[in-house]
């Protein structure tokens, strides 16, 4: 087959990433009448696109941009210039002081004394729950940040650790609609969560809130976490509960999703289709333990390869979705490392089976570093060096291997958000 895997496979990761650029998909969403108030246009956000998305705001914005003002916060690295709108960068996942203070800035300064005819556009995408760093009254900085690092740890799904968060916010979970009342609130969103509910990503701080402090409680029972007392506290007495649906808050509220996971699915299927290779897109939404979820996808990709079922090769398989990683080891490792090297391990050099795994906005876990790639010769590879696959998985040491075998996948900060990217190639 005259086909390189691994270019072939970037190919599709560059072009998934590509369709979810903000500087793609905000354009569009700017109405051709810049006038939608005669009063203050009030630009805010916080996520790792949010800054991309301030600047293609500013770049296409129609009327007066004279009229434009705001406050974005994103992850550090991730900052780009604007010359209207404030960006303040932060601490990801973990958050920091920056974000509690640019958090506190923007809930009582940026949207304060807004009035009927004054427009906010919040610019929201992942990332932004922890950017948004502003304690629940009681609570300290430092309550978030330990309760922050046992969840990520334990494995929980990303919708029940923004349900934690919500209700142990002072902003999220629809405190900044409440605070920008009663001007109008556009909220664009650029998509890192499966099933793309709004008021999931970046834990809704301008969206009403379905979940409720005894949800946040089953959480913290559901995998063991033993939260600080004041954190309890405010949960049990439900003092940190939420606004919800049918609030006066959001009546002028208005929801535009700008890019999502099966967009960027369906650019990279497109691209393997100009190339020759059949797609097939299994979800946009899967979730589940990442070594879980490699073993499944393993199985499929031998049923393709040896049995041409459901699918012919040579052909991809795709899908996004967020996967979870439950922390037992020391190492250095991420959702989308630990799905390749436990798929290599199953895989166990099947010759006719390649992969790409990545975050697309470039940062798998806390490293630097967007995923990597497997081919046949992974496991074996990885003995030689002293890198056998069962022990970097039960040391979660995936990154530390593929910076070893030379397979690390770097992009630095991409400016999007889509979640995770995988791509098999059966060939």
């Amino acid at each position: 087959m005259l086909l390189n895997p691994r270019l072939f496979l970037s190919s599709l990761f560059d072009a998934a990433l590509e369709a979810a650029r903000p500087e793609r998909v905000v354009p569009p969403a700017i109405p051709a009448d810049a006038d939608l108030a005669t009063g203050r246009v009030v630009v805010v956000g916080a996520g790792k696109a949010s800054a991309a998305m301030a600047r293609a705001l500013e770049d296409h914005w129609p009327g007066d941009p004279a009229r434009l003002s705001g406050l974005v916060l994103t992850r550090y690295g991730h900052a780009v210039p604007c010359r209207r709108i404030e960006i303040v960068e932060a601490a990801h996942p973990v958050p920091d002081a920056a974000g509690r203070d640019a958090a506190l800035r923007l809930l009582t300064e940026t949207v304060a004394g807004l009035a009927a005819d004054d427009l906010v556009i919040a610019l929201i995408s992942g990332g932004g729950s922890a950017l948004l760093a502003l304690p629940a009254p009681g609570l300290t900085l430092e309550d978030k940040q330990s309760l922050t690092r046992a969840l990520l740890g334990s494995g929980a799904s990303i919708h029940e650790i923004n349900c934690v968060r919500k209700h142990l916010s002072a902003i999220k979970g629809g405190r900044l609609a409440m605070a920008c009342q009663p001007a109008r609130v556009l909220t664009w969103l650029i998509s890192d969560v499966p099933g793309d509910d709004p008021s999931v990503i970046a834990s809704g701080p301008t969206l009403a809130d379905p979940t409720t402090c005894a949800d946040a409680l089953a959480v913290l029972a559901k995998y063991g976490i033993e939260a600080p007392g004041a954190v309890r506290g405010l949960l049990e007495s439900g003092a940190g509960e939420s606004p919800k649906p049918g609030h006066p808050a959001f009546a002028r509220g208005e929801v535009r999703l700008l890019a999502t996971p099966q967009l960027a699915l369906e650019a990279a299927a497109v691209a393997a289709r100009a190339a020759g290779i059949p797609a097939h897109i299994l979800s946009d939404a899967i979730e589940g333990e990442s070594r879980d979820v490699a073993r499944v996808m393993a199985a499929l990709a031998r049923q393709v390869a040896d049995r041409g079922q459901p699918f012919t090769p040579p052909c991809v398989l795709l899908s996004g979705g967020e996967t979870t990683v439950t922390v037992r080891g020391a190492g250095r490792g991420g959702r989308n490392v630990e799905f390749l090297a436990a798929l290599a391990l199953a895989l166990d050099g099947h010759p006719s089976i390649h992969a790409l795994a990545a975050d697309t906005d470039g940062v798998d876990g806390q490293a630097e570093v967007a995923g990597a790639w497997i081919d046949p010769s992974t496991a074996s590879r990885a003995r030689a060096l002293g890198h056998p696959l069962p022990e970097v998985l039960a040391r979660n040491d995936a990154h530390s291997l593929f910076a070893a075998l030379g397979d690390q996948v770097v992009t630095g900060p991409t400016l999007t958000n889509v979640n995770d990217f995988r791509a098999i190639l059966i060939t």
